[in-house]
């Protein structure tokens, strides 16, 4: 045991040398040795009435960790497991539940030390990283529920229980962070996210895509971000970002939206916006990021949300901001619902409305009405919300000469703080994830 746990690098670096071997047979004699000369010790000491219990802890333990493994092993079915001696897996297991058991029965207390022992071993070998070649029975624990959990999802979305699986279009992720900032705050490392990549077709190679996937799923750890992570290539980075959108996915469990930067380059203004109506027609929400590279997200203090009502666009910005507001990040910010009507008249009414709306969602969001009289709405958007930290806006469906609105309305909000757009594009009702309809 001594040579093996050396020769698999599970000891320390500095005790390596207990995995030689000797002779033809590869004999372990320098574990032996060792071996022997821990047991006399344990001889000179003299009292073994103290030491029986303690090493019968350690081998009721590893006799219940060996049948946990196998009835595991065995219930899993995994091809690697091939044992010449086959046993029902509930064998295993009630094996493993009589060692515990009968640990307790001769000392609980050196039961509970043995016990922090191991979980101490277990602690510092997580730590040290291994690279092994022999895998664990955890990923086919995992891959046995992820199975099952898939088989179980339904297809159709639901209200009850919908929240964002985002996929982000970052390109490098060192370069567009703030992009994978603002999903990882909208997901609340509880929806599926995913950072991907487009690259141009022979730039790379299968193998160092498959590196590079790695390399960014690393960096992405390192900076608390429990991600997905896909890499592709394409001969042209809008189709291949399309067919991703399409491709990507395991059953019904499929990234409902999609978050990418603005384009900067008007000569690639028309396959941008081809792209945007593909990812509509392929029923993906859009949050479309316009940034403001020098003020970032600002103090993430205030957050202004132009809203038409809880119809579609209105809807999902509500549900967005408010996961925004309930995220560590932006913890501190306070939403406003803005809304622009013509007279004071008719802001009474839509004030009694939306309050009550509002009351009924319990999201803590506030709402503003402007009076915009004869001001045309870019005079209004821009004195409203200069000062905010991060802007939403939603955008129509693409239609013909979508280039044209688009080009309009990067243009409305050129002097304007972080801005995104925003389009729903699921067959789901937002107001109903929203509003509570049992309240009064």
């Amino acid at each position: 045991m001594l040579q093996a746990l050396a020769r698999d690098g599970v000891l320390p670096r500095r005790l390596r040398w207990l995995g030689g071997g000797s002779g033809e047979l590869d004999e372990p004699r320098v574990g032996t040795v060792i071996t022997l000369v821990v047991a006399l010790a344990a001889v000179y000491l003299g009292n073994l009435n103290i030491i029986a219990p303690v090493l019968t802890m350690f081998f009721l333990t590893t006799y219940g960790a060996l049948n946990l493994a196998a009835g595991i092993e065995r219930f899993l079915a995994s091809p690697s497991f091939r044992p010449k001696f086959r046993v029902h897996w509930a064998f295993s297991l009630a094996g493993a539940i009589g060692c515990i058991a009968v640990m307790f029965l001769i000392n609980a207390m050196a039961t509970l030390a043995a016990a922090v022992v191991v979980l101490g071993i277990f602690i510092w070998l997580e730590r040290r990283e291994l690279r092994t070649a022999w895998g664990d029975v955890r990923r086919g624990i995992w891959m046995a529920l992820t199975r099952a959990s898939l088989l179980r999802v339904d297809s159709p979305a639901d209200t009850r229980n919908w929240r964002p699986h985002i996929l982000v279009l970052s390109g490098a992720p060192t370069s567009r962070w703030h992009l994978i900032d603002l999903a990882r705050s909208m997901s609340h490392n509880r929806g599926l996210l995913t950072v991907s990549s487009v690259l141009a077709t022979g730039q790379v190679t299968h193998e160092r895509l498959y590196d590079m996937e790695e390399t960014i799923r690393e960096y992405l750890l390192r900076r608390g971000v429990p991600s997905l992570v896909r890499v592709v290539t394409a001969e042209d980075p809008f189709v291949g970002a399309e067919k991703l959108v399409s491709a990507y996915g395991l059953g019904s469990i499929t990234p409902n939206t999609i978050l990418l930067g603005d384009s900067e380059d008007p000569r690639h203004r028309a396959d941008y916006c081809a792209m945007i109506s593909h990812f509509h027609d392929a029923r993906r929400n859009v949050i479309i990021v316009h940034d403001d590279p020098d003020r970032g997200f600002g103090a993430r203090k205030r957050i202004d949300v132009w809203w038409g009502g809880l119809k579609q666009n209105g809807g999902l910005m509500m549900l967005l901001a408010y996961l925004l507001s309930s995220s560590i990040e932006w913890r501190d910010a306070r939403v406003t619902l803005k809304m622009a009507v013509r007279t004071e008249s008719a802001a009474g009414d839509v004030r009694t409305n939306v309050s009550r709306l509002l009351a009924r969602s319990r999201t803590g969001l506030d709402f503003e009405v402007v009076i915009s009289g004869d001001r045309p709405f870019q005079q209004i958007l821009e004195e409203s919300s200069q000062e905010a930290d991060l802007v939403m806006i939603g955008i129509a469906e693409p239609e013909d000469d979508f280039v044209s609105y688009y080009e309009r309305l990067r243009k409305r909000v050129a002097h304007l703080p972080t801005t995104l757009f925003v389009l729903a594009a699921e067959d789901l009702e937002f107001g109903e994830v929203l509003v509570d309809r049992t309240a009064p």
